[in-house]
């Protein structure tokens, strides 16, 4: 009887010890379940972390370095925009279109830059009326000191190493507004190509006389042209210079 006793009591500690034992060992399962959890959350969170941390300062100097470079491109694309320009102007006069014609040919065959002589007051039908001994012209023409103001001026006359001028003949002259061009720039160093358009008359001495008021630069011989000349015509006679 004692020995039964002591054999269920021994049974009843083993169950008693097994359940304790299985129940420690779940629990530290658990722990270590949310250990890891909880490891796993902070690797990922550190990870994120960190790689908004180093892409943020990339991306801002990604940005900045992309930034200059276009500044520096576009500096540098203005410099060479600037250095290139042309060394040749092709400066004109004209009412009808005849002198217009010319110089566009030589500018476009040079790749020369090409500036209008415009009028302050510009002139009318009237005021080219040759007949009339009123018109504006006419008077102009009759006054050697008459200086018609021009609008507009220049820039950069510096740069220009040859200078084109051309003009229609007026009474066997250039207009007087262009005495009032080649007295305001000066022309030292500058190689200067008069041409000029006319139903007939040719230069005449109105290329030796603007340059006599000019009085600086290289004067080469004028050459008329019709107004009617192709562009290939124009360039033969600039080509031959």
């Amino acid at each position: 009887m004692k020995f039964q006793m002591k054999k269920i009591i021994t049974l009843l500690f083993i169950a008693a010890l097994s359940i304790l034992l299985s129940a420690c060992g779940s629990g530290q399962e658990t722990n270590s379940s949310t250990a890891e959890s909880d490891n796993v959350t902070n690797e990922q969170n550190e990870t994120t972390e960190a790689a908004v941390e180093s892409e943020e300062p990339e991306s801002s100097t990604e940005q900045a370095v992309v930034q200059e470079s276009a500044i520096e491109e576009t500096t540098e694309a203005t410099t060479e925009t600037t250095e290139a320009g042309s060394n040749t102007l092709v400066v004109y006069f004209s009412n009808t279109g005849n002198t217009r014609a010319i110089a566009e040919s030589i500018a476009n065959g040079l790749s020369a830059d090409i500036y209008e002589i415009i009028a302050e007051e510009p002139y009318t039908e009237a005021d080219l009326d040759y007949g009339d001994d009123n018109s504006r012209s006419t008077q102009e023409m009759n006054d050697p000191s008459a200086r018609p103001a021009i609008s507009g001026s220049v820039e950069y006359m510096e740069q220009y190493d040859t200078v084109y001028i051309g003009y229609p003949i007026w009474w066997g002259e250039a207009p007087r507004i262009l005495d009032t061009f080649v007295e305001s720039y000066d022309f030292t160093d500058k190689t200067v190509i008069p041409f000029c358009t006319s139903a007939s008359s040719g230069v005449g001495s109105s290329a030796s006389g603007l340059a006599s008021l000019a009085g600086t630069g290289n004067w080469l011989e004028g050459q008329r042209f019709s107004g009617s000349e192709s562009a290939e015509e124009v360039m033969e006679w600039v080509n031959g210079l």
